[in-house]
């Protein structure tokens, strides 16, 4: 139940972090991978990653808010590979301003990447799923998807939408056996993330990884890797009867209210 031998699993932005470990997860079901990137550079930096781990896969450049150059991406795949079983969005960026510092075209950058992009590969590949009479679609939210926090406005009205966007498609493509599921990430131990978990000068623990550690039941930052079984099991037959759902990899923060201060 939990194979994908066969499938063929598209995982956008999968060069590194938690896209790369999510794909290579499912490779090691089974699958056959495909990833897109937004250039050359990151796509051959992924493609080296993939056969360093054993990894067949296949690289992309394609720019997932342009809806022209994704569906030729979708055309040149189910040419060369096969038709796209399942999809995974994660390509998506944040920016870090204060809203009232934030100009509107800093605001559609982040809307368009992290929810126009899921819109638009989404829309690319549902045609053929319903033709087929199955599909799996994950698209990978975030804690911001439920919390506020300063500086993320953009951030946390994108993942907000992905989320209804991820049971919206539930309810229009459920009838064709389509599954459309959400990882919600807690805070994982990634290179963007490294520099938040260094030790200041003095030794101590940055302010930020304090708090995630304080704020996480585990007390710790999660390892990428820690997302694989969450994305194999929505991705497989076992998920079957799950659809419209927002899965949390966190580490308990959402259902925690925080450690006492001393």
């Amino acid at each position: 139940m939990f194979r994908l031998d066969g499938k063929v699993a598209l995982v956008t932005g999968a060069s590194y972090g938690i896209g790369f470990a999510i794909a290579k997860g499912f490779a090691k079901a089974g699958a056959k991978i495909v990833f897109n990137d937004i250039n050359e550079d990151l796509v051959k930096k992924g493609l080296d990653a993939y056969a360093a781990e054993g990894v067949d896969a296949k690289g992309y450049v394609c720019d997932v808010t342009d809806e022209d150059a994704v569906n030729a991406m979708v055309a040149q795949i189910e040419k060369e590979v096969g038709t796209i079983d399942i999809l995974v969005n994660n390509a998506g960026i944040i920016k870090r301003i204060p809203m009232h510092e934030m100009t509107a075209a800093e605001f559609r950058q982040v809307i368009d990447i992290d929810l126009n992009g899921p819109f638009i590969v989404s829309k690319a590949v549902i045609p053929a799923m319903m033709k087929k009479g199955h599909g799996k679609i994950i698209n990978i939210c975030s804690m911001m998807s439920e919390l506020g926090r300063e500086t993320v406005s953009a951030y946390a009205a994108a993942k907000g939408g992905l989320k209804m966007l991820t049971r919206n498609i539930c309810s229009e493509y459920g009838e064709y056996n389509i599954q459309c599921n959400g990882i919600g990430p807690g805070y994982i131990a990634t290179p963007q993330t490294a520099p938040l978990r260094e030790p200041q000068e003095d030794g101590s623990k940055h302010p930020f990884d304090s708090f995630i550690c304080a704020k996480t039941p585990a007390g710790r930052w999660l390892d990428p890797e820690e997302l694989v079984g969450p994305a194999v099991f929505l991705a497989s037959e076992a998920s079957n009867a799950v659809n419209g759902h927002i899965l949390y990899v966190d580490g308990g923060i959402l259902a925690y209210i925080g450690k006492q201060p001393k």
